[in-house]
């Protein structure tokens, strides 16, 4: 793989191991194992970990945890249920993370041709094998095309009513933060795959990305890389939110419609 995360022959490289997994975190990892094991039992296809812990760069006691259960059905009320309620015990047990995300999909949907340039790319590149076989082993080898830009964060119009509705209900420092580390991570890797394709690579560092993006949108450099520090030390500002949700946010929306067309409509 070269500093462009890509491997000799062009295609994207799967970014994270658990060889790189920070030795702080291991014990997390190992728990995470045994309980997602134990919640799913038999419905469990696969588990995969996900940001900064497998690719090694996470920091005790900032870092959260991202997790993926691949279930053999579709996930029910009872199975996202069971995923709250291994969050909550990991986050209660382990310091060194900030908060556990369980995300619960069905196996089918990941292989799904609907999928395969957005959920699939995200299990066959973006995400690290904990339990079970790997899906990425029936999916293709994936390129930085506009293709994958589309239909990776081409609905980004989509989800900005969703964070204005809920800055607007967030009534502590708190949820602002938790609000803001999340969108800031999202109009950074917006912004990143906005500019991909063109730069011919993949990361998931957002320095980096904010850095990329500022090469081709000078003009809204110093908000990217704002943003980019943002989503590692979130600020609780309203201000900062409506910065997101109602100048840079609408922006790249557009600018990435313009560029890469709107992904592909999914069911509600």
């Amino acid at each position: 793989m070269d500093g462009s995360g890509l491997r000799a022959d062009g295609t994207i490289a799967r970014e994270g191991s658990a060889e790189r997994v920070p030795a702080a975190f291991a014990p997390v990892v190992a728990a995470a194992r045994e309980r997602l094991a134990a919640a799913f039992g038999g419905r469990l296809h696969s588990a995969y970990l996900y940001g900064s812990v497998p690719r090694g760069t996470a920091v005790p006691g900032v870092s959260d945890l991202d997790l993926l259960a691949a279930l053999r059905e579709h996930p029910s009320d009872a199975d996202h249920a069971a995923a709250r309620a291994v969050e909550a015990a990991l986050d209660r047990a382990f310091p060194q993370v900030d908060g556990v995300g369980i995300v619960t999909v069905g196996a089918a949907v990941v292989l799904s041709e609907r999928e395969r340039h957005d959920l699939g790319f995200f299990v066959a590149c973006l995400c690290t094998p904990l339990l079970g076989p790997d899906l990425a082993r029936d999916l293709p080898a994936y390129r930085p095309t506009t293709l994958l830009a589309r239909e990776t964060n081409g609905d980004l119009a989509l989800a900005l009513p969703r964070w204005r509705a809920r800055a607007a209900e967030a009534v502590t420092d708190d949820e602002r933060r938790r609000l803001c580390r999340g969108g800031a991570r999202r109009l950074v890797r917006t912004g990143f795959t906005l500019v991909m394709p063109r730069w011919g690579g993949w990361t998931s560092d957002l320095a980096l990305s904010a850095d990329l993006f500022a090469a081709r949108h000078p003009a809204r450099a110093a908000q990217m890389r704002q943003a980019a520090a943002l989503a590692r030390t979130p600020s609780a500002d309203p201000a900062v939110l409506r910065a997101f949700t109602e100048d840079l946010g609408p922006w790249l929306a557009a600018e990435y419609t313009a560029t890469h067309g709107v992904k592909a409509p999914r069911e509600p």
